[in-house]
C-alpha cells in the first residue's frame, strides 16, 4: 500500500473520533504565500509528492488558478497527522487572498474552527489581513499566525538577528490588536498569539521550514541554527529538521479547539434556533447520532459528477441514499455520494458524520449558505454575511441564440457556487446582468464559461453599481400617492437612518425581509437600542437590505389588507430608487396615513403598488435625493523614483492620498479611489511604473457622490438604462 492510500484508510478511521479532528483554514493576504504552505502541508501528511509541493499548487487545481498564480476557489484537504502516537484528522481549506474573493473566505470561516493567519515576514500585515481577520474572529473561529518568508528577511534584506526579532514584535502586536479589536468579549485575552505560548509560527513555506517556541525545545534547535542555515544557503538541511507541516500541523492540533471544544461556543453565534431543542443539544455537543444539521460553504463543478455540495456536517451523519431537504427548496433529494475532499480529489465514503467536512453529489438544490436537514422545516443557519457587496456589473450574452438554454442553465450554476456573484436574466432576450466584485471577479466567471462550458459570449464594457439615498426628509410634509383609479390615496415620509443603524443593518442584526407581525415587538426593541423610537419601530413592516418599512399609521380600516401590496411596492423601489433606478440604501421609509376605498376589489394590487411606489419615490426626491458610490482602499509600493507618476495617476482618477510611508527604497501610496474609476488602473500603473509597482485594493464601501458631478453621473446611468435624461421631480409622481 502507497503512503497516500495508507493515509486515506487512516483518515477514513480517525474522523469518527470528534476530539481528535481539526477544521482549519489558512487565511491571508494575496502573494503572501497560502497555496504554497497548503501544499506543503498536504505533501508532508503523504498526500502528493514533496518534491512537488510548493511547485504544483493541489489546491490550485483550477486551470485559470495555475495561469494566474493565484487561488481563487476556497478547496479543502483531509489529512492524517500523528501527534504522540496518536492520529488526527485535518479538515483544511485554502482560502483567497485577493478581494474580489472575500465571498469565498467568509464562507470557508463558516466550515471551519480555527485558523492559520499567514503574514510575509517582508511585507507584514497587510489591508486584506485586517479583513480575513475580521472575517475568521466574527464567525467565533480562533487563530494562531504564521510569519512567513523569514529566510527573505535574512538572504535579501540583510537584517541582523535583532532587527529580525524586532520586526516579528511589530507584526504579532499589530495581529493581536486587530483579536482585540474583533473577537468575541470572551475570547478577547485567551485568543492573543505569543511566541512564548506556541501561538506563533515562522517559517519559510516555499523553503519547507518552520518553527515555533514548543518544536525549538523538542526538536533543540535555536534561532541562532535558523538564522546560520539560511545565512549559509543551508534551507534544504533545515527543512530536514524542522518540516513546515510537522511544526504547523503539531501546532493546529495542540492550540486550536476539536468541533467538540468549538461548537459549543460557535452554534448561538451561527444558529438562531432553539438550543434546548434535540438538534440544538445535539449541535452543541457534536452528536454523530443527533438529527442531521450540514451548512453547505461551496458548490463547484465536477466534470463526471456534476455540482458537488461541500458543507461542514454539525450534528448528525450524513449518510449515501439519505433522502434530505435543503431548507427552502421545493422536495426531498436522495443523496448519491458521500466523499471526503483530498485537493482535487474526492474519496468515496459510506457516511460522514459531526464534526467533518462532507462532500455530496446528487443535492442539486443545495447552494452556498444552505442548510441541509431531514425536516423540510428545520431551522436554518444564520445567513453568511458577506463585507463586501456586488458592485461591478457586465451585461453578457450568448453568441450563438442556439446556446440560450444552456447559457441561463451555466449562469444558475456559478450563482449557486458563488453567492458573491449576482445574475439577473432577461429570459427573452437572453441577456444577463453579472454583478461581481470587480474586474477580476468577473473576468474569471467569463472564463469559466467560455472554457468549462464551451458557450462563447459578448460581454459589455464594466458598469459600475451606484445606490440612491436622501440626505434630508420630509418630516411633516408626506408625500401623497394616489391610485390609478383615485380611490385610493397614500402619505408617505422618509428619512436617513445613521451610520450606526446602516452597518447593524448590513451586519444582519434586526434580520431582512418582512417582518412578522408577533416579531415586530421585539424587531422594534432592537432599533430602540440605537436611539430609534422604539413604539414607531414597533410597527416595522419590512427590512430590505439597508432601507426599513414603517407602518406608522393609526387606525386605517382594512389597512392589514394591503400589507402585502405595501411591502411589494416598497421593494420594487429598494431594487430601483427615484434617481436612476440604482438600488436605494439608508433610508427610513414611514407610512403615514393612508385613505382606501372600502370595497376590497378598488384596491387590488393594480391599484396599491402603484400608489405606494409612488408615495415613496415622491417622498424620496422630497427629503433631497443623493446618490453613493462604491470606493476602493488602495495601497501601491514602488521604487521612490516612481513615486511622483503613481500620486498622478491616483488623483487624476479622484483618488485621495492619505499617507506616504517610506521604508528604504520603497515607498508606498495609500488612499482611497472611486471603483467607477479603477477600470484599466492595473495597465496605467504598470505603464508609469514600467512593471515595478505592487499594488492592492480593498472594497471600503460606498461615499456620497460629490454635489458637482451628482447630475452628470444620474444623469449618464439614465441614459444607459434608456430612460429620459432630467432626474424626474416630485411632479412626475403625483399623478
Amino acid at each position: 500500500m502507497g503512503r497516500k492510500e495508507d493515509n486515506i484508510k487512516r483518515a477514513t478511521e480517525v474522523m469518527h473520533s470528534r476530539e481528535h479532528i481539526r477544521n482549519l483554514a489558512i487565511a491571508a493576504h494575496i502573494d503572501h504565500g497560502k497555496t504554497t504552505l497548503s501544499d506543503n502541508l498536504i505533501a508532508g501528511a503523504g498526500m502528493m509528492s514533496e518534491e512537488l509541493a510548493g511547485k504544483s499548487r493541489v489546491l490550485d487545481f483550477d486551470d485559470q488558478e495555475a495561469a494566474r498564480g493565484i487561488t481563487i476557489n476556497a478547496a479543502s484537504a483531509s489529512m492524517v497527522h500523528k501527534v504522540n502516537g496518536q492520529d488526527y484528522l485535518i479538515n483544511l481549506i485554502d482560502t483567497p487572498g485577493h478581494v474580489d474573493f472575500g465571498g469565498d473566505v467568509t464562507r470557508a470561516m463558516r466550515a471551519v474552527d480555527g485558523c492559520i493567519i499567514l503574514t510575509c515576514a517582508v511585507e507584514g500585515a497587510m489591508p486584506q489581513t485586517e479583513t480575513v481577520v475580521r472575517q475568521a474572529l466574527k464567525e467565533k473561529v480562533k487563530p494562531v499566525l504564521f510569519i512567513n518568508k523569514v529566510d527573505r528577511l535574512i538572504n535579501e534584506l540583510q537584517v541582523t538577528p535583532e532587527d529580525m526579532q524586532e520586526r516579528f514584535m511589530i507584526q504579532i502586536s499589530k495581529v493581536n490588536n486587530l483579536i482585540r479589536r474583533f473577537a468575541p468579549e470572551e475570547h478577547k485575552k485567551n485568543w492573543q498569539v505569543s511566541v512564548q505560548d506556541g501561538t506563533v509560527a515562522f517559517g519559510s513555506a516555499f523553503h519547507n521550514w518552520g518553527i515555533t517556541v514548543p518544536y525549538m525545545s523538542k526538536s533543540g534547535i535555536s534561532f541562532k541554527d535558523i538564522f546560520e542555515h539560511c545565512h549559509n544557503e543551508q534551507q534544504r538541511e533545515l527543512a530536514k529538521k524542522a518540516p513546515v507541516h510537522e511544526v504547523l500541523l503539531d501546532m493546529t492540533v495542540e492550540k486550536l479547539p476539536s468541533p467538540m471544544i468549538a461548537q459549543e461556543y460557535r452554534i448561538p453565534n451561527i444558529w438562531q434556533g432553539e438550543l434546548e431543542s434535540s438538534v440544538g443539544k445535539s449541535m452543541l455537543q457534536c452528536d454523530s447520532g443527533g438529527p442531521l444539521s450540514l451548512m453547505i460553504t461551496k458548490i463547484w463543478m465536477d466534470p463526471h459528477a456534476g455540482e458537488v455540495a461541500v458543507g461542514r456536517v454539525y450534528s448528525g451523519t450524513v449518510k449515501q441514499g439519505d433522502a434530505v431537504w435543503a431548507i427552502g427548496s421545493a422536495k426531498s433529494e436522495r443523496v448519491q455520494q458521500v466523499s471526503m475532499m483530498v485537493g482535487s480529489d474526492r474519496i468515496q465514503v459510506p457516511e460522514v458524520s459531526a464534526g467533518n467536512i462532507a462532500a455530496l453529489t446528487g443535492v442539486r438544490s443545495a447552494a452556498a449558505g444552505v442548510t441541509i436537514a431531514r425536516e423540510q422545516d428545520a431551522t436554518p443557519f444564520e445567513a453568511i454575511r458577506h463585507y463586501s457587496e456586488p458592485v461591478v456589473t457586465v451585461a453578457i450574452e450568448p453568441k450563438a441564440m442556439k446556446d440560450l438554454p444552456k447559457f441561463i442553465d451555466a449562469l444558475r450554476g456559478l450563482a449557486k457556487a458563488d453567492a458573491s456573484l449576482e445574475v439577473f436574466t432577461n429570459q427573452e432576450t437572453g441577456e444577463a446582468l453579472l454583478a461581481g466584485m470587480g474586474e477580476l471577479h468577473l473576468e474569471i466567471t467569463v472564463y469559466r464559461l467560455e472554457e468549462e462550458q464551451g458557450i462563447k459570449v459578448n460581454v459589455s464594457e464594466p458598469i459600475v453599481v451606484y445606490r440612491e439615498s436622501i440626505s434630508g426628509n420630509n418630516k411633516g410634509r408626506p408625500f401623497e400617492g394616489k391610485s390609478p383609479n383615485r380611490h385610493n390615496r397614500f402619505y408617505v415620509e422618509a428619512e436617513p437612518l445613521s451610520e450606526e443603524v446602516i452597518q447593524a443593518l448590513r451586519e444582519g442584526h434586526f434580520g431582512d425581509g418582512p417582518v412578522r407581525a408577533k416579531d415586530a415587538k421585539e424587531t422594534g426593541n432592537k432599533f430602540a437600542e440605537f436611539g430609534l423610537d422604539k413604539n414607531m419601530m414597533r410597527k416595522i413592516y419590512a427590512i430590505n437590505g439597508t432601507t426599513v418599512l414603517v407602518n406608522d399609521t393609526k387606525g386605517i380600516q382594512n389597512l392589514h389588507e394591503t400589507r402585502e401590496l405595501i411591502i411589494e411596492a416598497f421593494n420594487d423601489v429598494c431594487k430601483k430608487g427615484p434617481i436612476a433606478e440604482e438600488p436605494l440604501t439608508g433610508v427610513l421609509v414611514r407610512l403615514v396615513d393612508a385613505k382606501l376605498h372600502e370595497d376590497a376589489i378598488h384596491r387590488g394590487p393594480a391599484q396599491t403598488i402603484p400608489a405606494v411606489r409612488n408615495a415613496i419615490k415622491g417622498s424620496l426626491i422630497r427629503s433631497n435625493s443623493v446618490m453613493f458610490e462604491p470606493i476602493q482602499k488602495i495601497r501601491i509600493d514602488a521604487p521612490n523614483e516612481w513615486i511622483g507618476g503613481i500620486t498622478r495617476e491616483v488623483t487624476t482618477r479622484r483618488g485621495i492620498i492619505e499617507d506616504m510611508p517610506v521604508e528604504g527604497g520603497v515607498a508606498s501610496v495609500i488612499g482611497k479611489m472611486p471603483v467607477a474609476e479603477s477600470f484599466g488602473f492595473s495597465n496605467d500603473i504598470r505603464a508609469a511604473t514600467q512593471g515595478r509597482a505592487v499594488w492592492n485594493t480593498e472594497n471600503a464601501g460606498y461615499v456620497q457622490v460629490p454635489s458637482d458631478l451628482f447630475h452628470k453621473i444620474s444623469g449618464e446611468i439614465r441614459q444607459r438604462k434608456g430612460l429620459k435624461e432630467e432626474i424626474p421631480g416630485e411632479s412626475q409622481y403625483t399623478d
